[in-house]
């Protein structure tokens, strides 16, 4: 464009309107030496004219002119779930206020993440409550005015996985950035508790990422003044702020007193869930204390074993154990069939469930005292397992949901049920190293009680295989890996059902 400049082009002027004449809307009065925006009319008719007085004369204008599908105008928006953009040879999706768009670039999810300066709220994955979407990265920064802390209270949660938190988790830290002190890293179905910042701000991150979604997360935030800051909320250990108030807690082997503020020596019972983890007397590796009985309830993934290996052992010799002893069970209490009861100062052999589920207990008298034990627990895969009406689970590893399957295992497990009922089993999730034959990674089922008895099928691969069922009580399952690729690895359900003895697989 060079046309001779005038402010409000008065002399030379190249003048475009969106329609067919003079009198359609005008788009613009155009000189000088600026060239114009690209210029696109609304319908399919553009109008321009050229006007030159009778002094000043320049080169003039070029322009190409070129007709343009609007891809918006189409039945289907474009495929855009919410708003369709038209460009120059193209278009593009936009969403609402308060989404944004998918990994697609078609569809619309709601926006997750962003600066919160209230002193209190509600924070949600995106789509809740439906599942979240996969591939997601969201980070709230939350800020409270000084001298106030910010407590995060969980109404719902659900994420992928269990312990390690590897796939899908939320992270919570005291700071804004991402290397500030971190309260926790979540997953699974169990809801945190309370988390309160150590200053004014806090992070929130949430991951997902291309597999398995779940429902998410529903949480509160609330900003509150620090009663802890002075005195200490007058607590013998901790202390805890909390929104309106504060609470008191104790170290580790204390519980609360009456009073809620101080601390006395706790009665040693746990709850332990991890697929692996170290186990020791009170005390350790100090000696154990006079009258002290001592629980553990350890509870390992649905189709694998519980196994207990001693590192150190040393409590009072007796040979009926009458005094001081451990007693190893096989079950969630001491109702359950006992594995052993041990004492003296030899290192027993390492006792294995026949479940997932082991429970000890640790009785000192009022004398002798001595260093006592240290035990590492762990999961074997395997076993024989008993199917009933109602549906039970099975897991290929201890840390599905967390890590792929172990390389180089070799598990098989017998699955048993009542005399004239068969085995049912229900693929949930299935996810093992593909290869032609299955000759790398595999599960295979046999219908009977070992592998001579008739194979069911090898599979491998992606994708659920269709339910199972054994012709008589027992079937057996056998799962194979190699020293390379692993998966995710697989979750079956399985039960007992009454089934044509002919019938080994469903359409």
């Amino acid at each position: 464009l060079q046309i001779e400049r005038h402010d409000n082009c008065a002399y030379d002027y190249l003048e475009i309107r969106d329609g067919t004449n003079e009198n359609s809307p005008l788009i613009g009065h155009f000189c000088g030496y600026d060239k114009p925006e690209d210029i696109r009319s609304t319908s399919n008719t553009l109008w321009m004219k050229f006007v030159s007085d009778g002094t000043v004369n320049k080169a003039g204008f070029a322009a190409n002119f070129f007709k343009e599908e609007d891809e918006c105008a189409k039945p289907d928006n474009g495929g855009c779930e919410q708003r369709c953009v038209n460009t120059l040879g193209s278009y593009q999706c936009a969403c609402d206020p308060g989404y944004e768009l998918g990994p697609d670039k078609k569809s619309c999810e709601a926006a997750c993440g962003g600066l919160l300066t209230k002193l209190n709220g509600t924070i949600t994955t995106p789509g809740w409550p439906k599942e979240y979407p996969p591939n997601k990265n969201c980070v709230w920064q939350v800020v409270a005015p000084t001298q106030y802390r910010i407590s995060m209270k969980f109404e719902f949660f659900e994420l992928e996985g269990n312990e390690v938190c590897k796939y899908d988790y939320v992270e919570i830290r005291s700071g804004l950035s991402s290397d500030s002190k971190l309260h926790g890293k979540f997953c699974g179905t169990e809801v945190p508790e309370v988390i309160t910042s150590q200053y004014n701000n806090m992070r929130i991150e949430f991951r997902s990422d291309n597999t398995v979604s779940k429902k998410g997360f529903k949480a509160h935030f609330f900003s509150d003044k620090d009663e802890c800051s002075k005195d200490n909320g007058g607590c013998q250990h901790e202390c805890i702020n909390t929104v309106g108030s504060y609470v008191c807690q104790c170290r580790n082997g204390f519980v609360l007193h009456e009073n809620k503020h101080d601390c006395k020596e706790a009665e040693c019972e746990q709850k332990i869930h991890s697929p692996n983890g170290i186990i020791t007397s009170p005390n350790w590796p100090d000696k154990y204390p006079s009258r002290k009985e001592c629980t553990w309830e350890i509870s390992a993934t649905p189709g694998q074993r519980v196994k207990l290996t001693f590192n150190e052992f040393e409590i009072e010799q007796h040979q009926e154990c009458a005094y001081d002893h451990l007693e190893v069970f096989d079950g969630e209490s001491e109702k359950s069939p006992i594995l052993g009861r041990l004492c003296g100062n030899k290192i027993p052999d390492p006792l294995i469930a026949t479940g997932n589920k082991m429970f000890l207990r640790f009785i000192s008298d009022a004398s002798v005292q001595r260093k006592g034990f240290q035990a590492t627990h762990s999961t074997e895969c395997g076993g024989r397992l008993k199917a009933e009406t109602k549906p039970k689970d099975l897991y290929s590893h201890a840390q599905f949901g967390d890590n792929n399957y172990p390389v180089q295992a070799d598990c098989d497990w017998l699955l048993m049920a009542e005399r004239g009922y068969r085995v049912e089993l229900m693929f949930q999730t299935f996810e093992v190293e593909e290869e032609a034959d299955c000759g790398y990674d595999y599960v295979e089922l046999f219908d009977g009680h070992d592998k001579t008895a008739m194979r069911l099928g090898r599979f491998c691969g992606s994708g659920p295989p269709e339910e199972i069922y054994s012709a008589g009580e027992a079937l057996l399952l056998h799962f194979h890996t190699d020293d390379t690729i692993n998966k995710k690895g697989f979750h079956i359900r399985y039960r007992s059902i009454k089934y044509p003895d002919s019938v080994h697989t469903k359409k």
